[in-house]
């Protein structure tokens, strides 16, 4: 079946079979959040982005393969109701942007724009979008054999950035953010993956990024 990214609450996942990476993605919890499960296919290693909401879901999908790391794309708490059972009960490394690692239920370690992640023999690259929260990342895993593919957590959605809650300020930072660090490195190609909802990719919405800024949301 073709991988489309359409999910719901308490529905089957959908998965994504790239050369060195699978994706899982379900959604979980009132708010419809999206998580992501990663595996490398070469070790077996696996990361969680995002443990939304409902850990035992989460604990089912990632199984007896065990679960090394769970990155938290920004400190709202619909993105981290799970975080502590799950980490208690994998013992897998949590982390954040040090930014943001205030507003999460445990101690966790920190990231910061371009670190790197590793899920097994695969990177993903830290990316620092200000203005959803202070510390929202993006994580950009650059297929050797494909596309790019990027978890933009609430920073960019199909239609628009994230919520910065009418500031202007926080809105200015945020769309100058996804389209300096996001648009203007990444080809249109480029698959995203959002905190809630369906999946786009960057050339479908890169067209609208005026028409964002001049609404001002």
């Amino acid at each position: 079946m073709t991988y489309s990214g359409d999910v719901s609450p308490g529905g089957a996942p959908a998965v994504r079979e790239l050369a060195g990476l699978t994706v899982t993605k379900v959604s979980v919890g009132p708010m419809d959040n999206n998580a992501y499960l990663l595996r490398c296919t070469g070790t077996g290693e696996q990361l969680l982005i995002d443990a939304a909401n409902e850990a035992p879901r989460l604990l089912e999908l990632v199984g007896d393969a065990g679960l090394a790391t769970v990155v938290t794309t920004h400190q709202h708490m619909d993105h981290w109701v799970a975080l502590e059972e799950v980490v208690a009960k994998t013992g897998a490394r949590p982390l954040v942007h040090a930014d943001d690692a205030a507003g999460l239920p445990i101690e966790t370690d920190t990231l910061a724009d371009g670190d790197t992640v590793t899920v097994g023999e695969c990177e993903l690259e830290v990316i620092h979008l200000r203005g959803h929260t202070p510390g929202s990342i993006a994580l950009l895993y650059r297929d050797p054999a494909g596309i790019p593919h990027l978890f933009t957590g609430d920073s960019l959605f199909p239609g628009g950035v994230g919520n910065t809650d009418k500031d202007p300020e926080r809105f200015g930072q945020l769309v100058d953010d996804v389209e300096h660090r996001l648009f203007d490195r990444l080809p249109d190609e480029t698959w995203f993956y959002p905190g809630h909802g369906g999946d786009s990719t960057l050339g479908a919405e890169r067209p609208s990024l005026p028409q964002w800024r001049a609404r001002g949301w």
